[in-house]
């Protein structure tokens, strides 16, 4: 059976404000995000990229991975592999559960990632992530960085599809008329990092053959690999 440790309220980490961490403590806004989440254009094709840009693994860390929606897809496309999906809000880790209880390989853990992720997970061949660590300041996401190059095997992936900065307000709006949240009047439009940025808060971790391997407006994802032993 898949499984849940030490469940507690709340999700995973300060959000880009307060109104949107009050939000994410509430599950039926994670319910809702689950709801409308398949509205976000384009997001299937970040997804089987990412799928892609991993190559044969058969073991996988989903940070952030709210129902596993991720995870399964990873899984699918490597019959026999197992992992671990890592998340925090009651919602979200309860669809998860369901999604993976046939599944002995999967575990489903409850672990607020502003802390260090969880030792005596094991080595992973890939660790992924998917419009979960935007909401993480930089100094956590750049430590956090550092600890999935840690967790990695020689030579293993990590791939997150998340959002960037636009290159302007009005490029900023485009996107948000497109998907399916509203813009918050109280948040800057230039919050999030460049693709660039993103890049190389990757390298300045350790990680190599960083690159950006495909990107719609502000949704972009980014991989690097573990250095080779």
């Amino acid at each position: 059976m898949s499984k849940a440790v030490g469940r507690r309220s709340g999700f995973n980490g300060p959000m880009s404000d307060h109104g949107e961490q009050r939000r994410w403590d509430d599950p039926e806004h994670a319910r809702d995000y689950l709801e409308h989440r398949q509205e976000v254009p384009h997001r299937a094709e970040g997804e089987a990229v990412l799928v892609d840009a991993l190559g044969a693994v058969d073991r996988v860390l989903d940070l952030g991975a709210g129902d596993g929606r991720l995870l399964g897809l990873v899984l699918d496309a490597n019959p026999g592999a197992g992992g671990v999906a890592l998340d925090h809000n009651p919602a979200m880790l309860e669809a998860a559960d369901a999604r993976f209880a046939a599944l002995p390989e999967v575990a489903v853990i409850d672990h607020d990632l502003d802390d260090e992720l969880p030792g005596g997970l094991g080595a992973f061949d890939a660790v992924v992530s998917a419009l979960a660590l935007h909401h993480f300041t930089e100094e956590r996401r750049r430590a956090l960085f550092a600890e999935v190059l840690a967790m990695l095997r020689p030579g293993g992936v990590f791939a997150d599809l998340d959002l960037v900065r636009s290159a302007s307000e009005a490029l900023h709006d485009r996107f948000i008329d497109r998907v399916p949240w509203d813009r918050d009047p109280a948040s800057a439009w230039d919050r999030h990092p460049s693709l660039e940025q993103r890049m190389a808060w990757l390298v300045d971790a350790g990680f190599v053959n960083v690159d950006g391997l495909w990107k719609w407006r502000e949704l972009a994802l980014v991989a690097g690999e573990r250095p080779p032993a």
